[in-house]
């Protein structure tokens, strides 16, 4: 009773009422391109971008920029049609560029939040953006709507080309048989993926995000087989893990993103002994 009257006394709070509505937007939409990914052999991506938008952050808070979306998303969606435009053809493959980019991104950034950063406290900066530490819980009006409009628009994307999201997902070559423009495919997934990225970096830090995009589809795919039955259960499974992350949190004054991400491994663990009863 006493956890609940703390609970409700916190769920007055704007802050509160913000960090989940946020939270269950980027969890739904992380979930929605998850199962893509993971399917796809691109889990990693979601790791190398995060990396290119935490340089862009460094970059955009040492220019004194008042919101760091206007240059974070740009830069990052372009990274991810670069890495997608290289693919096999280029010298460098892709996994390799991948590697590359992420590296570089990550320590340019932690280098300049050095050299050039006004904040006498770096290494806390760096914390909150690598790990999401109280970042959701600090989120502007300009924020919360940014993150609504971009996640309807994800939703809405995936839901109008879900049956060619599914064909791209499966089996690329006869996609392109039958007249369907596969890398045009690949291309508006790597795009909503950055976009997804971005927004998410605000939930569980950019070294965590993979762990948002991936735990919730390997859990549903131990128990369902169908990419319909995967999707929705994955979706299901990170709403419901980031919302009880975020309330965890908030009660224990634990960090957002490393709960999250505990409570995702927790979830996998079940689903895969709920997987191997079933067989």
């Amino acid at each position: 009773m006493e956890m609940l009257e703390k609970l409700s006394s916190y769920m007055q709070y704007e802050f509160v009422q913000n960090a989940l509505i946020v939270g269950v937007l980027i969890a739904l939409c992380s979930s929605l391109l998850g199962v893509t990914l993971v399917l796809k052999r691109f889990s990693f991506i979601g790791d190398g971008l995060s990396h290119v938008a935490f340089g862009a952050m460094a970059v955009a808070g040492i220019v004194g920029l008042t919101n760091e979306m206007i240059l974070v998303l740009p830069i990052t969606v372009i990274a991810a049609v670069v890495l997608l435009a290289t693919g096999q053809n280029a010298k460098i493959k892709g996994d390799a560029s991948l590697a590359m980019l992420s590296v570089a991104s990550l320590g340019i950034g932690y280098l300049l939040l050095n050299v050039f950063s006004s904040s006498g406290n770096v290494s806390g900066d760096v914390c909150t953006t690598l790990f999401g530490s109280t970042s959701i819980l600090t989120l502007s009006k300009f924020d919360v709507w940014l993150c609504i409009a971009m996640s309807i628009i994800v939703i809405l994307v995936f839901i109008f080309f879900y049956n060619r999201i599914f064909a791209v997902t499966f089996d690329e070559t006869f996609t392109t048989a039958t007249g369907t423009k596969a890398s045009l495919y690949n291309l508006l997934i790597a795009v909503i993926t950055a976009v997804i990225i971005v927004l998410a970096m605000n939930l569980v830090g950019s070294l965590l995000i993979s762990a948002l995009v991936i735990f919730p589809a390997l859990s549903a795919m131990r128990v369902f087989k169908s990419f319909k039955s995967v999707v929705i259960c994955s979706a299901a499974v990170s709403v419901i893990c980031s919302l009880t992350g975020i309330l965890v949190s908030i009660l224990w004054s634990t960090p957002v993103g490393s709960t999250i991400v505990a409570i995702d491994i927790v979830v996998f663990i079940v689903f895969a002994l709920i997987g191997r009863k079933g067989k």
